[in-house]
């Protein structure tokens, strides 16, 4: 069927920087499809300076548009950029790294036509065959509110329709991480966001080892004071915000205390300390059930929190140097 004579129903757009390994899979994902090939295309906002050849050959069996992008500007701008190109009714912002259900195109789409109070959704994460204990981690704490409306969503993969991205703007290209969370908030004051079992993905690029994770999550939060400017904050995020400082100060507080033998100070500290480190892993060994033990649920906090914090303090610069998005 001539493709010219059929509405392009959804646009992928996937913005994309370095390695093509999980690029490739990622479109191979997609064009596994259950949604007919021809309606939907798919684009690429590359910031690499060329495309391999194996990547020039999935045009071939995709409809498959490969565009350049500075290496200086943001993830924001390279989706605004695709956004740009897009013809479809209905844009998916996926990562590039992200690999898709068959079914995935085909459950967005019933998500959004079915109830028109839902203006954005997204799909549940799924651990990769054999997955080691910090992507179940991350899993868990991805679908921690499933088949619920939210706040916000990560911009691991994104369904709305075109008319929705316009109205808010599209993405804010001033942010160099957390814009996902600015972005799907002002989606949010138009309508209601679905995290949805409807179908799934694998995220191909998950944490996987501890370290890595720490070095990583120090440069997510030097955006954390950038991305609340020019946007209310929800009360149930404020947390995200507060304790990891109150649990990194409080150990500081502990061997201060220890130092100096004030057993006051160390009681003091220690609540400080070992209450919310506690309520967290708690909750964290709850959502992941049996498939990972204590130890790791509490490791990841006493890297994740301490991270946050320096990469907070990092972007403190930067926040103040920020203009609001508008």
């Amino acid at each position: 069927m001539d493709r010219q004579a059929v509405t392009i129903k959804v646009s992928f757009i996937i913005p994309h920087k370095g390695r093509e390994e999980m690029l490739i899979q990622t479109l191979e994902s997609v064009s596994m499809q259950t949604l007919p090939m021809n309606q939907f295309e798919v684009i690429v906002v590359s910031q690499n300076t060329a495309f391999s050849d194996a990547l020039h050959s999935l045009a071939n069996r995709l409809p498959l548009s490969l565009i350049f992008n500075d290496p200086n500007k943001t993830i924001s701008h390279s989706r605004n950029k695709g956004a740009k190109e897009a013809k479809g009714e209905f844009l998916a912002f996926l990562d590039a790294d992200i690999a898709l259900d068959a079914n995935w195109s085909m459950s967005m789409i019933d998500v959004l036509t079915n109830d028109t109070n839902i203006v954005l959704c997204s799909a549940m994460q799924k651990n990769a065959v054999n997955a080691p204990p910090l992507e179940r981690i991350r899993t868990a704490l991805s679908n921690a509110e499933l088949d619920q409306f939210v706040t916000f969503l990560p911009g691991r993969n994104l369904f709305l329709s075109k008319t929705t991205f316009h109205a808010v703007g599209g993405f804010p290209e001033h942010l160099q991480t957390c814009e996902d969370y600015y972005f799907t908030q002002k989606v949010a004051e138009t309508g209601r966001l679905l995290y949805t079992s409807a179908s799934n993905y694998v995220h191909l690029g998950e944490d996987k080892a501890f370290l890595p994770m720490f070095k990583k999550e120090i440069w997510r939060g030097q955006s954390n004071l950038a991305s609340i400017k020019g946007r209310s904050i929800p009360l149930r995020e404020l947390p995200s915000f507060f304790i990891p400082f109150a649990v990194t100060l409080g150990v500081a507080f502990l061997l201060v205390a220890l130092l100096y033998s004030n057993m006051s100070l160390v009681i003091m500290a220690s609540v400080l300390t070992i209450l919310p480190l506690a309520v967290y892993t708690g909750r964290l060994k709850k959502l992941t059930g049996g498939s990972v033990n204590m130890y790791y649920c509490l490791l990841f906090y006493c890297l994740y929190f301490p991270a946050r914090v320096l990469g907070t303090l990092l972007g403190i610069k930067g926040a103040l140097a920020t203009p609001t998005h508008r």
